[in-house]
């Protein structure tokens, strides 16, 4: 089937965004189909590196055409400031190859100041948002008062319309949380010239991949965050507000079931998440800083959007089974495998202990995870550095033994192992 589909498998920054501009040589269209710019994907071409949070990554191959869905949240700021970076770096960026859905939904600086409010009123409880809108964006969406991007289309009305959410989203920082109200008719102005901007761009999505669907055209719909993070099947309350999961890609791009191929997850060969809840293999101390690296470099264990420095541990192959039921994994990319290089052993986690039982599977889902303890399969390390390595049967002896017993754990097969940042460092299986 022509429409493919890569998500993350775990808590986001698994190296999508690599693995999809991988996919992308071979796509006619690369979509993205939901969140916004808390998402942050980063595609290294030789010397040059793209950091990307609205905008697709396949668009750094040429030929592609990128989406933006209807399942979106959209802050015009950034997309316009991705467009201007990418072009400076040498990607055209014109109305044919990057189309808007007019059904995403817009971000204003509303919704930014709702979230913060929101999460200093939650105090010790915060949940660690990217303090960028999202989740305010989406309540605007879910109360029947958000802008469409197809609103742009029609200034005179869109202004109004600006105005009004904002008047409503005041309501809630002056009366809820006393903080103060934003002056709408100035906001109103300042989206007025993104607009003009950003109008071209706007149609409907869903017609454009349909009619290339039944052309036989390539489609890769990529994820943003991961499956832990989905709104209805992570680790709530410590979510996102959208559907990161495979099945939002028929959502947020409106097309059919019947198109679906390869679903494809993406996952580390350890764990990572970024800000709070629950991580029941997390590391502290010299191996958790040997993961996460010092910084200095991009592909290194920070957040892309937030620069916070990434919380790490072990892999949790619990967590990855529940991420190929939830998503109906075809199959598994696994990154960052010239990470472990150096480590005399690896651990896995392979089930959880909660008093006198074992669990396999979680019971209750990804909610709360604190009666758990990880139970740990150990294998031996290796010392060779992987990242020149091009074949299966040229890595040591050890990693494949690693890989196979991921795979095995995972219960789909591993077809793509990424052994450094840049492009070309892929082992296909």
């Amino acid at each position: 089937m022509p429409l493919d589909i890569v998500v993350g498998a775990q808590w986001g920054d698994e190296g999508k965004g690599r693995i999809v501009d991988l996919m992308a040589a071979e796509a006619d269209f690369v979509a993205r189909y939901s969140g916004g710019d808390n998402a942050g994907h980063t595609v290294t071409v030789g010397e040059q590196i793209y950091r990307l949070h609205l905008i697709p990554s396949g668009i750094v191959q040429p030929h592609t055409t990128a989406v933006l869905g209807n399942g979106m949240v959209i802050n015009p700021v950034t997309l316009l400031d991705e467009i201007a970076r990418l072009q400076q770096g040498g990607i055209e960026v014109t109305p044919q190859r990057l189309r808007i859905s007019y059904a995403a939904h817009l971000i204003t600086p509303a919704h930014r100041a709702l979230d913060a409010a929101q999460e200093q009123a939650r105090g010790p409880d915060q949940l660690g948002t990217t303090l960028r809108g999202i989740g305010p964006a989406y309540m605007s969406k879910v109360g029947r008062y958000g802008i469409r991007m197809g609103a742009m289309l029609d200034l005179e009305t869109f202004a109004d319309a600006i105005e009004m959410q904002v008047k409503i989203c005041n309501r809630r920082l002056t009366r809820l949380y006393d903080a103060e109200p934003l002056d709408p008719h100035k906001v109103a102005l300042e989206y007025a010239e993104y607009a003009r901007q950003l109008a071209p761009f706007i149609g409907d999505v869903s017609v454009m991949l349909n009619q290339a669907l039944q052309l036989e055209k390539r489609i890769l719909a990529e994820g943003a965050q991961g499956t832990l993070l989905d709104l209805d099947h992570g680790t709530y309350p410590f979510v996102t507000s959208s559907h990161p999961t495979a099945p939002g890609a028929i959502l947020g791009l409106g097309v059919g079931l019947g198109y679906v191929g390869r679903v494809i997850g993406v996952t580390k060969a350890f764990q990572t998440r970024v800000g709070e809840g629950p991580f029941p293999t997390e590391l502290h101390g010299e191996i958790a800083e040997r993961l996460r690296g010092t910084g200095d470099q991009p592909w290194d264990e920070y957040g892309t959007t937030t620069g916070r420095p990434r919380r790490v541990g072990w892999l949790d192959t619990v967590l990855l089974r529940y991420a190929v039921r939830a998503n109906g994994l075809s199959e598994i990319a696994l990154t960052k495998l010239d990470v472990l290089s150096g480590l005399p052993a690896l651990k896995i986690c392979t089930r959880y202990r909660a008093g006198d039982r074992e669990f396999t599977e979680l019971p209750l889902g990804p909610g709360d995870l604190s009666p758990f303890e990880p139970v740990y399969e150990e294998l031996p390390g290796w010392d060779e550095d992987i990242r020149d390595i091009r074949s299966w049967n040229a890595l040591p002896l050890e990693a494949c033994q690693y890989i196979e017993r991921v795979e095995d754990l995972a219960g789909v097969p591993i077809t793509l192992i990424s052994v450094g940042p840049e492009r070309s460092q892929v082992i296909r299986v």
